[in-house]
């Protein structure tokens, strides 16, 4: 069994690169032992997400987009997926009033590349989305780490239990290579197997590999991972 912290981040972990870049202000700040300061800047007004709704706007258009593929094709199913973003983003704002800054740059990678795919007749353009996004994560981990900032602890520092500056380091590279990989992976799938294998492969491939990924990551967590006598800090915002 894993311990308690880890039962609770392992099945964020898989999102972790969805919300890579969707915290606002919601993110937290450390104190000088690397430990969460939890500040009250969020609007306490709005209303959270629960886990359906999460699973609806950031799995949901992915589940569209391979059930049209299987019954039609592939360009159907990019016209289906840029409309199940957008249907995404409406239910977001109408179930949270908050579109993370992630799904517009999402949504805008899917209308830009479908709408390339449909109007250009040529599915090379939604096939090569996934291998931007990645490399697109990797890039902010990477300059994140060349510039002395660790952006995954900014994004999922508070629900980790603390951990070292070294860990987090650790962590964040790890993190960066995994989605070189994928991007390489992306490639290898939709230059040599059929439009339906790489529609499976990023629908039911992807996802489980990240999790896998974010699994193999535990040890790390347990090896850098700060004592927990002292519990994190609690502020309240003026």
């Amino acid at each position: 069994m894993f311990p308690l912290w880890e039962q609770k981040i392992i099945p964020t972990l898989p999102l972790a690169p969805i919300r890579l870049i969707s915290y606002g202000t919601d993110h937290a700040r450390y104190d000088e032992d690397h430990r969460p300061i939890m500040t009250n800047t969020t609007d306490q007004s709005r209303p959270k997400a629960t886990a359906r709704q999460r699973f609806l706007t950031e799995l949901g258009p992915l589940l569209v987009f391979f059930l049209v593929n299987w019954q039609m094709d592939i360009f159907a199913a990019t016209g289906a997926f840029m409309a199940a973003m957008l249907m995404a983003m409406a239910y977001s704002w109408h179930a949270t009033r908050h579109i993370a800054p992630m799904m517009w740059v999402s949504t805008a990678l899917v209308v830009v590349f479908g709408g390339l795919t449909l109007w250009l007749h040529d599915d090379t353009f939604i096939k090569l989305k996934p291998t931007i996004i990645y490399i697109f994560f990797a890039t902010i981990l990477m300059t994140g780490l060349w510039f002395g900032r660790v952006f995954l602890r900014t994004v999922l520092g508070a629900a980790f239990p603390p951990m070292t500056d070294r860990g987090w380091t650790i962590l964040t590279r790890n993190w960066a290579l995994f989605f070189i990989g994928m991007a390489v992976l992306n490639e290898l799938v939709w230059r040599n197997f059929s439009t339906d294998n790489w529609v499976a492969f990023k629908t039911f491939g992807a996802i489980p590999l990240t999790f896998v990924f974010a699994l193999a990551q535990t040890p790390v967590l347990s090896r850098h991972h700060l004592p927990d006598e002292a519990q994190p800090t609690k502020t309240e915002a003026n």
